[in-house]
């Protein structure tokens, strides 16, 4: 295989994680990591021992009609040296050939994504892993999705300056990026923890569904007379229902090689999926990374606080 060119990757963080020490050290000569937090405030800014060749970091400053993350995206892309770009995040494992492997990837498709699969920390995110594994899974996998956890592409694959106008007024940055960007996902998970407590959950479900809604409106309509037939079927038929949606959820779970106990928990999770959706559909906020946001419509959205 060839070189791979040099190469930016955008990890948005506030402080020094495990995550930013793994990728940092799968840098080459020429790649840069930007590590984008918001201000002086943040503890990344003040890391004892300093930063590791090739890493830097660069201060977005406060959103104003956009997420904290579309900001630090839209930042840390407009201080990035090099053509090639990667965005990642800080929750998660990278193993020492992931970069290699991206590039690899790229080399052969063009624009690539991996597949988060979301394992939950509290009982409310641990009973919804089925629900997370067909449309935070095979929904990125089915739907060519772009996941910002793990994507690489160039500047060249997409009208730069037209992403960042749709950016910089939105929410949900890989769901703009998916709307200018053709991209390829890889059959290829990474783990993600989520949740922590029921309220963490019940504010990432709120905010999922309002992706759904303003991304996606035809699919939001499906999804939910999807699972109403699902939730019907299961009410009227519970023993056909537990054994057909375990076996699927098995053999999902099996296809993107994460075989975890909780495709047990596939019965209860259709019956809390519709009630749960609504409820998101129905908040008027919802916190995320420490602020909270009224999104009004795709490209309206308010940083309350």
């Amino acid at each position: 295989m060839s070189t791979p060119p040099a190469t930016t990757i955008l990890l948005p963080t506030i402080r020094w994680t495990d995550a930013c020490e793994e990728v940092a050290d799968q840098l080459v000569p020429g790649d840069e990591l930007l590590l984008v937090c918001d201000d002086e405030s943040d503890p990344i800014t003040s890391r004892e021992g300093g930063l590791p060749d090739g890493v830097r970091i660069v201060k977005a400053g406060e959103p104003a009609r956009c997420s904290g993350k579309a900001n630090a995206i839209i930042a840390g892309m407009r201080e990035a040296k090099h053509d090639r770009i990667v965005w990642t995040d800080d929750d998660f494992h990278h193993p020492s050939d992931w970069l290699a492997e991206l590039h690899a990837a790229y080399e052969e498709h063009g624009p690539v994504t991996e597949l988060p699969f979301f394992i939950g920390r509290d009982p409310l995110s641990m009973l919804l892993e089925p629900v997370y594994a067909v449309g935070g899974t095979l929904g990125v996998y089915a739907d060519d999705i772009v996941w910002g956890g793990a994507v690489m592409f160039e500047r060249s694959d997409l009208d730069v300056e037209a992403f960042f106008a749709d950016l910089q007024r939105t929410v949900s940055d890989d769901g703009i990026l998916t709307e200018h960007l053709d991209v390829t996902p890889l059959r290829r998970t990474r783990r993600v923890p989520v949740g922590g407590s029921i309220r963490d959950t019940l504010e990432r479900h709120a905010r999922f569904a309002q992706i759904v809604r303003y991304h996606d409106p035809k699919g939001k309509v499906v999804m939910l007379l999807l699972a109403t037939l699902v939730s019907v079927g299961a009410v009227a038929f519970p023993l056909p229902a537990l054994v057909l949606l375990t076996l699927f959820q098995l053999g999902l779970y099996a296809a993107v090689g994460e075989l975890r106990w909780t495709f047990l928990l596939a019965y209860p999770a259709a019956l809390a999926q519709v009630p749960l959706f609504l409820y998101g559909l129905a908040r008027r906020t919802f916190v995320w990374g420490g602020r909270r946001y009224r999104w009004r419509d795709k490209f309206d959205v308010e940083v309350v606080s």
